[in-house]
């Protein structure tokens, strides 16, 4: 039935999917307030932008692919993941590039276009633009080349002229905490001015990064963060010229609450004249997820949460929407496209996997000679933890051609555990293999579960194929993973260790599935993947 469903989805025109509702967080309570976060998950230095009541919010995505999500909401409280505005970014590389690429990007409306600008530390300031964010984005074009400069915003002023601030990374350029403006041309694609350094934070405003740039009553104004990822807090900056020089103050910091570092992300005035701020919280192995803070301007100052401290739980934003919405999770596999909640852990290349006309998501098992282990795989499908405690299971079916061909779930990070079937010999074995540092170049351990009967095989004699179909489970709770798998869908049996995780490099750690081939020449195996839940 399900392939009958599959075959007509693909004959029919295309349509919008049904809204999803996470089972396992969503901040709206229905009452007319939200709990935060708002975005229960790793959407790392968080900006938005808005049009009449449509709200769009952007955000790191480093090496992952396709990169830099986009998200829309009506009421800044419920999210879905409506796209991407970036394909490609390292095509020639065969292995990612981890903690590199898309830095902090800022999302701007203007002249009836969307724009997109970042800083890649290592290649310079880039930008896109679309004049509909959910379908296709022009080609990046490269605003400014060098190294260093990163956490780009524009601003257009009321003449037409155009500004843009950063930040520096000192790994690359040697120093940090300071922002410099310089004007770009009026259609925001080149710079016709050399930096001029507004803002050093020192000794007392440290880590000063991520700004974003806006203007209001007359004044030039800076919204960024300093002290750091984990304990930070933000600092608000105004001038009456855009060069400064420019006055500060802390209007949002950790004070008596929990949120720890309140950190960088976007200011937007809505329509019905009220102001909120996004920004993420640090929560380690699950990344930096996305808070929602009402705006006080009565002192003339963007004074955010409540007097300069996050809120928690707050009425949420005036909206005509009530529609409860989350960024997808689950994945049926019924659809032509891969799912916008899915990533590669680098660059997609087609013979990684593709969707197909019966209902699964096929990955093909690929061999990667220059690796010590899953750490620099890129053919990796994953996706981000979507809340603190949940259950992800998956309906695998792997076709094995010969030995040393696996698949199965995996939670990725700097460490990784995954739990797999490989074929051995004429039968498979269930596996777990960890490797707790894997970013060091550890090698991975391997642990034997079970040992299984193919359930099905080939009857031809060319390239013939054993097949395993299994249920493979993995509970998530405080930070670790505990692993389960099942025949037939309904009892599941705990198997292996409980797994420490670990976050990825500027990331939050990563679910998935991983197909792989230990041979240096062999026939592609097969990855069917029926559906993936998250409950």
């Amino acid at each position: 039935m399900k392939r009958l469903f599959a075959s007509l989805a693909l004959m029919l025109p295309l349509v919008a999917s049904a809204q999803y509702v996470s089972k396992v967080w969503s901040p709206d309570n229905g009452d007319g307030t939200y709990t935060n976060p708002v975005i229960n998950a790793d959407y790392s230095d968080p900006d938005v932008c808005v049009v009449g009541e449509d709200y769009y919010l952007t955000s790191s995505s480093f090496a992952h692919m396709p990169g830099l999500p986009i998200l829309h909401s009506r009421d800044l409280v419920n999210w879905e993941i409506i796209g991407h505005a970036l394909q490609s970014q390292f095509p020639d590389k065969e292995v990612p590039e981890h903690g590199n690429g898309v830095w902090a990007p800022c999302i701007r409306y203007h002249n009836g276009e969307f724009y997109i600008y970042w800083g890649d530390p290592d290649r310079g300031v880039y930008m896109v633009k679309t004049k509909d964010p959910r379908g296709t984005w022009d080609e990046p074009v490269c605003v400014i080349a060098g190294k260093g400069m990163i956490d780009t915003s524009p601003l257009w002023d009321d003449d037409g002229r155009c500004y843009l601030v950063n930040g520096w990374a000192n790994s690359r350029c040697g120093f940090n905490s300071v922002l410099t403006v310089r004007e770009l041309s009026a259609d925001g694609t080149k710079a016709i001015s050399n930096p001029v350094l507004v803002f050093d934070g020192g000794n007392k405003d440290y880590t000063t990064e991520g700004p974003k740039f806006y203007k209001r009553d007359g004044y030039y104004w800076i919204m960024c963060p300093a002290g750091g990822v984990e304990q930070g807090w933000q600092l608000a900056m105004r001038s009456k010229s855009p060069y400064g020089p420019y006055e500060s103050k802390t209007v949002l910091a950790q004070g008596k609450t929990k949120v720890n570092g309140p950190h960088q992300g976007g200011w937007v005035h809505t329509q019905y004249g009220e102001d909120w701020f996004l920004h993420f919280q640090d929560k380690g192995v699950y990344g930096r997820v996305v808070w929602l803070q009402p705006v006080d301007w009565s002192s003339g100052w963007p004074i955010m949460g409540k007097k300069g401290e996050p809120v928690t739980t707050y009425r949420k934003p005036k909206s005509t929407s009530t529609t409860i919405v989350n960024p997808q999770e689950s994945d049926e596999f019924n659809a032509p496209k891969l799912g916008l909640q899915w990533q590669w852990q680098g660059d997609y290349k087609q013979y990684y996997g593709m969707p197909t006309a019966n209902g699964v998501f096929r990955m093909f098992t690929h061999h990667h000679s220059a690796v010590k282990n899953l750490w620099d795989v890129p053919s990796m499908l994953l996706q981000k933890t979507p809340a603190d405690k949940f259950c992800a299971t998956a309906k695998l079916r792997l076709a094995a051609k010969v030995e040393n061909q696996f698949g199965g779930l995996i939670m990725m990070g700097r460490g990784y555990s995954c739990l797999v079937v490989e074929r051995v010999g004429d039968s498979f074995q269930l596996q777990q293999r960890t490797c707790n540092k894997a970013d060091k170049g550890e090698k991975e351990t391997k642990q034997v579960l079970a040992t299984f009967k193919p359930t099905d095989r080939d009857k031809i004699d060319y390239h013939p194929a054993i097949y395993m179909d299994i249920y493979l489970r993995m509970n998530v709770e405080g930070g670790k993973a505990s692993f389960a798998y099942s025949l037939n869908g309904k009892s599941f049996k705990s198997v292996g260790n409980t797994f420490t995780m670990r976050e990825g490099k500027w990331v939050g750690a990563k679910v998935g599935m991983v197909a792989i081939d230990n041979n240096t020449k062999s026939d592609a195996g097969l990855l069917d993947i029926d559906w993936f839940r998250i409950d």
